[in-house]
């Protein structure tokens, strides 16, 4: 294992990631532990770098929201490299999905909750951002639950712990800083296809 601990957080769109990082981020500070955080979100490409996509039932044409992934994984290696950090954590779509990112993580972790939900938050939080009820429908329904099934929920299964995305994320914290805690002390590795609900 590197000196520094990387975990990965994937998980569908609106399925609580990012308030997930953010609590175990705290969580292991307290506990001593420098920690960093890398938000996929951070690594979308310019617009004129994006491709455009079809959507594949209605035929409509959107604009990608492609992500530097060679670019997330460099800044992880000079996380790593730098020997500045006790911890990474890693969150965002498909984090899970891009095989050098994967190999590089020590735990991986994804956020389930279920698609209505997610929709729900989705809409609220995009359209406190000024979007409308039906730019967000049209491209949640046109695109993304099909980017979903394809990118997202496949990686469920190469995750070593599944968190409950619908509970509060405060126990599960705290469950996954006793894990890391044990790990970086030279304990075991846990099993995987654990849950945490």
């Amino acid at each position: 294992m590197d000196t520094c601990y990387v975990i990965g957080i994937a998980g569908g769109t609106a399925g609580g990631k990012s308030t997930f990082c953010e609590q175990l981020a705290k969580l292991l500070e307290c506990q001593g532990l420098n920690t960093a955080e890398i938000h996929l979100d951070d690594y979308f490409k310019p617009v004129d770098e994006r491709p455009v996509s079809e959507a594949p039932v209605s035929g409509k044409e959107y604009i990608d929201d492609k992500m530097d992934l060679k670019k997330v994984y460099s800044d992880i290696r000079s996380y790593i490299d730098s020997g500045q950090c006790d911890v990474i954590i890693v969150e965002g779509l498909l984090t899970l999905w891009e095989k050098n990112i994967y190999e590089i993580l020590d735990l991986k972790l994804y956020v389930d909750c279920p698609a209505d939900e997610r929709i729900i938050r989705r809409l609220k939080r995009n359209m406190s951002w000024g979007r409308t009820f039906e730019e967000i429908s049209e491209v949640y329904l046109d695109l993304v639950r099909y980017r979903h099934n394809e990118y997202v929920e496949p990686t469920k299964w190469k995750a070593d712990i599944i968190i409950n995305g619908t509970a509060s994320a405060d126990k599960a914290a705290v469950r996954i800083g006793h894990i890391v805690q044990g790990e970086l002390a030279g304990g075991e590795k846990i099993d995987s296809n654990s849950h945490l609900r």
